[in-house]
């Protein structure tokens, strides 16, 4: 262009121009003038010039550096593709010049400026978040800039000052030049951002090291930041403070507050206890009144056995009261499930609705329903509620099929009253409309879902059932004559009315009529005994799952069932007769019936599970014979042809295979699981009585008449008198601990005058005793001694008996379960941290005489560990022995009720609070706050519900049962009313009346009184009811109201039932809130003796072989010990034989002597246990095994089958004994037998072996050696050449029939077992080797797919069944069940099924390799239909979804793996037409072998050629649900 200087491009730095010296040291100082600033600062024209020039200079030497050298265009071309303008393109400058600031840069270093000038801080910050986006940093080829932003660009003072000799149109001419090179360099770099100087290569180098450059976001975030501009407050959650688990257990997580905020019973909302660890709430099951008949109903027939026998029978008691009894069970249920209101607040305030009342006989009353009835239909209700729930789901599937079944319809509906046959009848349908099912819920539209890719078909999970019934075998069913539910509904007629239902003969035999639904090409045709099988399986299915068969025969098994025991092998030798599980080994025939009410059957379950025994469950042969038959009569042919004879003998095979295959299992499971819940409901029961035994009884009455007794209590700890002092504490009359001191002994004068001095000073009115041995006897005795002394003294002095000390205080042993168990608590360490633990536990003794029921209502959780019945506590789940104490506990608690002020302020008397009904420990929490806010002090019950401290439901439940004491201001009831009444305490809030009957107590006491509503008007309306409650003649008042004409006249007027309500009214009016529990009880000799020293009446006992310490030695006598610490004597008449004449003659001090006990001294008044020994020997040596053996259940035991294994066992013990005991010269060689050998390799390491004799014979040795903790691998070792003397080892040792020879035992040792025990520690110690049964393995695997849904796992783990062996545990998805396969660890390499692996990752890699190839081969053969009759491929699921190391029908022996394929080995052949292909290698046997599902059928044929043999495998590998798992 004319005018535009040349620009010439070089590369020489020779022509650069020189550096001006002071700009450079400019530079070096760290700052560049502004040029503006300079020439201020200057103010020198010659100076100005000058520095033009130079700037002018170096401008001309920028340009050339950056214009493009010929290479670099050439270059560029190639890259770009494009074609390149040679004249317009010059080099790019490098970024450290664009990121110069100040305003000696250039337009093209002010990209940022202008992101800046947005006046958006925004802008910055998105060009720093994106510093690295190589797109933002440019702009892109072909965006057209505005040309006002150019113009911005281009606006440089270096070009104005060039430009100044230049005419206005020559300036504007440069300036639109300027722009246009300008935007013709912006469109080529932006086509390729690598032009900037850096590749892609490079810059993702840059990203993996200095990251994206966000790293820093926050230092410029707070840079940014305002410094006046408040940070934003984070909300602290209490997950942000507490652990998990302390958060449960302070009760602070959200479905703590959803149960503090619902208006319903804290212990309805919850599933449980809420004494339990783990609070699981109750789903909200809205319960309608529509159901009420029905739940009545429900219920009623499973009340009790008690109800049953008096009302429900024809000759029953009150048989005329049946209707009124389901009522009344109708009224408990709506107060539970539509009210709300807990058992208590129904059982004190609503009986008059569970009861029988008669207006034309108001004096006949009858109870239906008491206080444990209440529960246990609060219990049925809930699963009527879950019943209820079931039934409406399957009536819903059922509508949903759109069919009319007159079965389902006519004779299954109406039978629906359990769980049970809801399952039956449900299984039922999916079975019977199977397809329709899938047509029905399956189906879907193109345009009600977005396409999706299109997957593989899997294989669908089919039984046998499903297969046949899509054949024409199906036909050949239908002609045996009647359908299923047509032989069941016979089968159920017998014996009441005649058959309905009658099979219609075919004209043939049954083969030669199965002959023609064979298939008429012979290659393809089954035999007809096949297809018979197959028609027999069709309908003997049908039949196993009829639902009022199954009913019969769960009717049945719960009638007439019994119970056989077998001992396993373990159990043969380890169950002698001294073991708790002797009761029971050869148990045979016992009814169920005949262990509802013991533990026997739990004891039978804990000892299976031991592997000790065989448990089975049967039909006595009376009852079978009679159920099979009615099947048999209901289903067979009157005619007596040959032909019906033959088809007679057809169904006797399908009712035979009916009733083994299916409902015998069924009724075996189920009684099983019944019996197991009726015995737990019946020990927690027996659990809960002995409870209440204990918890309701009052505290030690008071001498005086106040709250509670003074308490002194006093302990020994263990007796020691070296190490432990004597510990007393006094708690006063409000139980707060007043004084507690120590002494060292009750003997010297000092101390006897500190406890003299405690007793007088506080007066107490029991002093109790407890302690940890039976030397507490001793202490007792000192303090009586102590206490008379005193007491003859002051007697002596004169001293009126109710002077200070002079009245006699007792001395008495209590219960000191609790005391031990407070000892160690937290709560004992947070209430008295400065005391010993034997003063808590003194302090436990103390509060437990002053108030049994508020120490164990503090335990919670604690009370599982309670010494309610040691022979059936432990085998109670914890949960529903939990649920039955605490049921206990909420009875007596409302039976007491709770007085609400001092439960706020009191935290230990707080424990009762969250018993009281209504409440729980979380809406307990909440009201003592809230009344706390409120001042702490409660005056009447109206401010529960004025002051928002209670809910309605809450306080109708609550309110009866809290009390509010009068004191002698707040009884002037006689206020006016004018006055606020919320200010005003009412005398009936300290009765147990509730709110809701205060004005029939007024009306009670004002007809007693004789008075008007005139006569009180203007005072409180509880006037009265002071008055009659301060009245002395208030008995005699009250008597005289006829209350029986008073309820009826209610009931007459308003329908009101309310008599019982009138008696507890009368009763209140007369004492409030009486404690009518029983006096304190003190315990038995036996009692303190267990206390004392845990000795009970089966381990002391007469008879009994005791061993004894010698203490003492006398000449008539000596005193010996026991090892609980009872003494012992031994008269010389019974110390040896001939009598001696000294006892020194024949013991001697500290010997141990073993003797008999011949008798048991136990005087509790004189504090004296003692027991009489015979240490003679023919007393000891007759022994003691009568009495310490286990007694058996005689009645049902098999006498013989003990004789017989007891014979069996003494002959093979002598055998032992009378073998040559083998003599090998080796380290590792011991004559020990398996148990010896496991016992001595217990304390081995890892991969220790014993050598030792084989029982197999003198040829054989057994080698045992330690796989891990509690296994052991033994292994049979053959010597061909044995040495018969026993006493050397063969030279040739052979194992596994031949596989592995050695010629001496240090071969063997080396080479086989050292060898598999290195390859059990490299798996061990593999990363994917876990520990743990393999319960907890699969809930592993489960959890880890739940957090990890889109990704497979797999894992190693021991097998405790198979030593030497291990399982490969996998989850292939989330829909997948877990599966194992085994792996067998051999000297050699790791076995699975048959695939070898050296090494722990090939073994992994030939896992995954299996697994692949099988789902590859399933998804692309599954699911295809066979040429014949249309039917799909028959495939049978694994039974219980097994997994394939498991009988599973599928073989993974038959996959194709590199890893197992050897020289010369080959593929199996197809098995011959008509028999079942076997595989060899398969260690789990041929296809259909070991499967419940195939049993007694033929195989199916290899099918037609176009079908491989392994096809039947492919339709049975389960389906997938997910693609490919990726290992």
């Amino acid at each position: 262009m004319a005018g535009e200087p040349t620009t010439i491009l070089s590369d020489d730095s020779s022509e650069e121009p020189e550096e001006d010296e002071e700009e450079e040291r400019r530079v070096r100082e760290g700052f560049i003038v502004d040029e503006d600033d300079e020439d201020e600062e200057e103010g020198s024209d010659e100076e100005s010039s000058r520095r033009k020039r130079r700037r002018k200079r170096r401008r001309r030497t920028r340009e050339e550096d950056e214009a493009l050298e010929e290479d670099d265009l050439d270059l560029l071309e190639e890259n770009t593709g494009r074609k390149v303008d040679r004249q317009r393109l010059t080099r790019l400058r490098r970024a450290r010049d664009s990121e110069s600031p100040g305003p000696a840069s250039t337009g093209k270093g002010r990209v940022p400026a202008r992101a800046l000038d947005s006046g958006d801080e925004s802008d910055h910050r998105r060009d720093v978040d994106h510093i690295w986006d190589e797109d933002d940093r440019l702009p892109a080829a072909g965006d057209r800039l505005d040309d006002e932003d150019v113009d911005m660009d281009d606006f440089i003072d270096d070009d104005m000052e060039e430009d100044e000799g230049l005419a206005e149109e020559e300036r504007e001419e440069r300036r639109r030049e300027r722009k246009r090179v300008e935007r013709e360099r912006n469109r080529a770099l932006g086509a390729r951002p690598e032009l900037t100087g850096i590749d892609a290569t490079a810059w993702d180098e840059i990203h993996e090291v200095f990251g994206d450059g966000t790293d820093y976001d926050w230092a410029l975030e707070e840079d940014e930041q305002p410094l006046d501009e408040e940070l934003p407050k984070h909300d602290l959650k209490y997950a942000d403070v507490f652990e998990p688990s302390e958060i449960r257990a302070r009760m602070l997580t959200d479905d703590d507050d959803v149960i503090r905020m619902l208006d319903i019973p804290e212990r309805m909302q919850l599933i449980g206890s809420t004494l339990s660890t783990s609070v699981t709430p109750a789903v909200d099951t809205s319960f309608s009144a529509e159901n009420l008949d029905d739940a009545a109903h429900w219920v009623t027939l499973r009340l009790s056995e008690r109800h049953e026998k008096d009302y429900f029978r024809p000759d029953g008691q009150f048989h005329q009261l049946l209707p009124q009894l389901i009522a009344a069970v109708r009224h408990a249920i709506e107060f539970l499930l539509i009210e709300h209101y807990e058992v208590p607040y129904i059982y004190v305030h609503k009986r008059d609705y569970i009861s029988h009342f008669d207006p034309q006989n108001p004096g006949f009353r009858v109870e239906f329903l008491d206080r444990d009835d209440l529960w246990r239909i609060y219990s049925l209700s809930q699963k009527y509620q879950a019943f209820y729930q079931r039934l409406n789901s399957l009536h819903a599937v059922y509508a949903r099929l759109q069919v009319s079944d007159q079965y389902f319809e006519d004779k299954l509906r109406p039978e629906l009253d359990s769980v049970e046959a809801i399952a039956d009848t449900t299984e039922w349908l999916g079975m019977k409309y199977k397809s329709k099912k899938k047509d029905n819920f399956d189906l879907e539209f193109y345009d009600d879902v977005e396409a999706e890719p299109r997957k593989r078909k899997l294989p669908s999970r089919i039984s046998g059932y499903e297969v046949i019934k899509k054949t024409i075998i199906s036909k050949l069913a239908d002609d045996f004559g009647l359908k299923s539910h047509e032989i069941a509904l016979n089968a159920l007629s017998i014996g009441k009315s005649t058959k309905d239902f009658f099979p219609e003969d075919p004209d043939l035999p049954p083969l030669v009529h199965a002959e023609a639904f064979a298939d008429p090409n012979n290659e393809k045709a089954e035999a007809p005994e096949y297809l018979l099988q197959q028609a027999r399986l069709l309908i003997s299915t049908e039949l196993g799952k009829d639902p009022l068969l199954r009913r019969e025969i769960r009717a049945r098994f719960k009638e007439d069932a019994t119970v056989t025991i077998t001992p396993t092998e373990k159990g043969l030798n380890k169950i002698d007769e001294h073991h708790p599980y002797h009761n029971f080994k050869y148990l045979k025939t016992k009814p169920v019936k005949a262990m509802l009410d013991t533990p026997q059957f739990l004891n039978i379950l804990a000892a299976e599970a031991e592997h000790l025994i065989t448990v089975h469950i049967d039909l006595p042969p009376g009852p079978l014979h009679e159920f099979q038959s009615a099947l048999m009569e209901g289903f067979t042919s009157d005619s007596f042809s040959d032909t019906v004879k033959a088809w007679n003998e057809q169904r006797a095979l399908v009712v035979k295979e009916a009733l083994e295959k299916y409902l015998l299992p069924i009724g075996i499971k189920w009684v099983r699981e019944w019996l197991r819940e009726e015995v737990e409901d019946s020990l927690a029961k027996r659990c809960a009585l002995s409870f209440q035994q204990r918890v309701n009884m009052a505290g030690w009455k008071p001498y005086y008449g106040q709250t509670f007794a003074r308490v002194i209590a006093v302990s020994w700890g263990k007796g020691d008198p070296l190490k432990d002092a004597i510990t007393f504490v006094y708690m006063d009359e409000n139980g707060h601990l007043r004084e507690h001191l120590k002494v060292d002994n009750l003997t010297d004068t000092e101390n006897t005058d500190i406890f003299k001095d405690l007793v007088k000073r506080r007066e107490p009115d029991v002093i109790v005793i407890g302690g940890l041995s039976i030397n507490t006897t001793k202490l007792s005795k000192d303090i009586k001694s102590l206490l008379m002394t005193e007491q003859t003294r002051l007697a002596m002095n004169g001293t009126p008996f109710d002077a200070p000390g002079g009245r006699s205080v007792p001395v008495q042993y209590v219960y000191d379960e609790v005391a031990r168990l407070y000892q160690n608590s937290a709560r004992a360490a947070e209430e008295f941290s400065a005391l010993s633990p034997v003063a808590k536990y003194c302090v436990g003794l103390a509060r437990f005489t002053q108030n049994p029921l508020n120490e164990y209502a503090a335990l919670g959780h604690d009370l599982v560990a309670l010494t309610l019945d040691d022979e059936v506590r432990q085998l109670v789940p914890e949960e529903k022995l939990l649920l039955s104490l605490e049921r206990v506990l909420v009875n007596t608690v409302n039976d007491v009720g709770v007085d609400i002020n001092r439960a706020v302020t009191d935290p230990y008397y707080q424990h009762l609070l969250p018993f009281v009904c209504g409440l729980g420990p979380r809406k307990a929490q909440v009201i003592v706050q809230k009344i706390a806010t409120l001042g702490g002090n409660l005056i009447n019950r109206n401010q529960f519900v004025h002051g928002r401290i209670m809910t309605t439901k809450i306080f109708l439940n609550a309110a009866g049962f809290l009390r509010i004491p009068q004191t002698a201001e707040m009884k002037e009831a006689s206020k006016g009313r004018n006055v606020d009444e919320s200010e005003i305490a009412d005398p009936l809030d300290d009765t147990r009346i509730h709110p809701e009957d205060y004005e029939l107590a007024r009306k009670m006491a004002a007809d007693a009184l004789d008075l008007d509503e005139e006569d009180f008007h203007d005072e409180h309306p509880s006037y009265v009811v002071s008055q009659i409650m301060q009245s002395p003649e208030k008995v005699r008042r009250l008597d005289e109201l006829n209350l029986d004409d008073f309820a009826v006249n209610m009931y007459e007027t308003n329908q009101d039932l309310k008599r019982h309500t009138l008696n507890a009214i009368r009763a209140e009016l007369l004492d409030p809130f009486a404690d009518r529990r029983p006096e304190f009880r003190l315990q038995t000799a036996w009692e303190v003796l267990t206390m004392l020293t845990s000795e009970t009446e089966r381990t002391l006992r007469v008879g009994l072989i005791v061993s004894v310490l010698v203490t003492r030695v006398k000449t008539n006598f000596v005193i010996t010990r026991l090892d609980s610490g009872v003494e012992g004597l031994i008269n010389t008449q019974y110390l040896a034989e001939p009598q001696p004449s000294s006892a020194e003659d024949v013991v001697k001090k500290g010997q141990t002597i073993a003797g008999v006990i011949i008798h048991l001294k136990m005087d509790l008044s004189n504090d004296e246990f003692s027991v009489e020994l015979s240490s003679r020997q023919s007393d000891v040596g007759a022994g003691d095994l009568a009495f310490r053996r286990v007694h058996i259940d005689e009645e049902w035991y098999d006498i013989n089958q003990a004789d017989r294994d007891k014979e069996l066992l003494l002959r093979k013990k002598r055998n032992e004994n009378n073998q040559t005991r083998r003599v090998i010269k080796h380290p590792n060689f011991h004559n020990f037998n398996s148990s010896q050998a496991e016992q001595y390799l217990s304390k081995q390491q890892r991969g220790d072996v014993v050598v030792r004799p084989s029982s197999k014979g003198p040829d054989h040795l057994a080698v045992t050696w330690k796989v891990d903790d509690g296994l052991y691998q033994h292994i049979d070792v053959v010597e061909p050449n044995a040495d018969l003397t026993q006493q050397t080892v063969g030279r040739q040792l052979i194992i596994e029939g031949g596989k592995y020879e050695f010629a001496d035992l240090d071969e063997l040792i080396v080479n086989h077992i050292q060898a598999m025990a290195r390859r059990v520690e490299d798996l061990m110690s593999h990363e994917k080797f876990r520990r743990g049964s393999d319960d907890e393995i699969h809930d592993y695997l489960r959890n880890f797919i739940l957090a990890n849904p889109n990704k497979s796992i797999y894992c190693f783990s021991l097998n405790r069944k198979k030593p030497g062996h291990f399982n490969l545990v996998f989850l292939a998805n989330k829909n997948s069940p877990v599966q194992t396969w085994p792996v067998r660890v051999t000297p050699e390499a790791y076995l699975l099924f048959d695939t070898g692996a050296p090494s722990v990752p090939e073994l992994c890699d030939a896992f995954k390799y299996r697994h692949t190839h099988i789902q590859n081969s399933t998804a692309l053969g599954g699911g295809g239909k066979t040429p014949y009759a249309g039917s799909r491929t028959p495939g049978y699921v694994t039974p219980g979804h097994r997994t394939p190391g498991r009988m599973s029908v599928r073989q993974p022996a038959r996959t194709p793996n590199p890893h197992s394929a050897g020289p010369g080995s080959a593929a199996p052949a197809p098995a011959p037409y008509g028999t079942a292909p076997t595989y060899p290698g398969t260690p789990y046997g041929a296809y259909g072998q070991n499967n419940p599902s195939l049993n007694g059928l033929p195989q199916r044929p290899a099918g037609p050629p176009s079908m491989t043999p392994q096809r039947p495998l492919v339709t049975d590998t389960p389906s997938w649900g997910n693609p490919r798992p990726s290992w």
